[in-house]
């Protein structure tokens, strides 16, 4: 397939999990043991995402219903909902994200905003759209002046000027390749998966921007129990402050 022909099943799928939601009345978490911790709008959403890319011919890695191995040389993985408590209470920062990975790593990926309905997208060494338009980075505050978005509860004070904590870590890292966010940092060792961030990474490398395990791990790797701390940042200043930072332990000097 063609990085185009993968981008336009991406929205596609993106569509038709919108559609099955957009009557959705039962937002609370199942109550079958089989998928304890599931919400209903996973489930809803991840039987529509199966319907378009189990019809596609690649392989697919979903958050709720695990490996589904058709063309190995391509996986697209996918969080049908990313930020599944805030959509459960109505709270309007939540996604859908896929990404396309190949033998090379992230190859096509798209994250959709799907309250606002704004669209990021990305193809490798193609560039990253809002909404269809190119962007790119703009130029990062050093650590002092800048907004942060922190997932977690962070044990201290990193230096920031100020901080945001939304809960949907595909949007948050998408913030950081637009400049709504100049970094963004995981304060919980190891709860990341890469349905969470690699649509927002392919982006936000199209972009200008930057993310990197604090332990230095490959992000590209990909199974349903792979985990990762992430740390973003706009620029390599403020990348290395970050990742400092979180490392050490101790609170930069304000």
């Amino acid at each position: 397939m063609h990085a185009d022909d993968v981008l336009a099943l991406l929205h596609t799928t993106a569509d038709a999990i919108a559609s099955a939601l957009v009557s959705l009345e039962d937002w609370a978490l199942a109550d079958d043991r089989l998928h304890a911790g599931q919400y209903r709008h996973d489930q809803v959403a991840d039987r529509a995402a199966l319907e378009v890319l189990g019809a596609s011919g690649l392989s697919v890695l979903s958050e709720e219903s695990g490996l589904l191995v058709a063309d190995p040389s391509v996986t697209v993985v996918i969080d049908p909902v990313d930020g599944s408590t805030n959509a459960s209470r109505r709270l309007p920062w939540w996604a859908t994200s896929l990404c396309a990975v190949d033998d090379e790593g992230p190859w096509v990926s798209l994250v959709v905003d799907q309250v606002a309905g704004t669209r990021f997208a990305a193809v490798r060494g193609g560039g990253a759209t809002r909404d269809g338009v190119p962007f790119v980075r703009p130029v990062t505050p050093p650590l002092g002046a800048s907004m942060i978005g922190l997932g977690g509860l962070p044990p201290f004070h990193f230096g920031w000027a100020q901080f945001r904590s939304f809960g949907a870590s595909a949007l948050d890292l998408c913030a950081v390749a637009d400049g709504r966010l100049d970094g963004y940092v995981h304060c919980v060792t190891d709860e990341i998966a890469p349905w969470d961030y690699l649509g927002a990474v392919l982006v936000c490398a199209e972009a200008g921007a930057l993310v990197v395990d604090a332990s230095d791990r490959e992000l590209t790797e990909i199974g349903h129990g792979v985990r990762r701390t992430i740390v973003a940042a706009g620029d390599e200043r403020l990348l290395a402050e970050l990742v400092a930072s979180e490392a050490l332990g101790e609170p930069l000097p304000v």
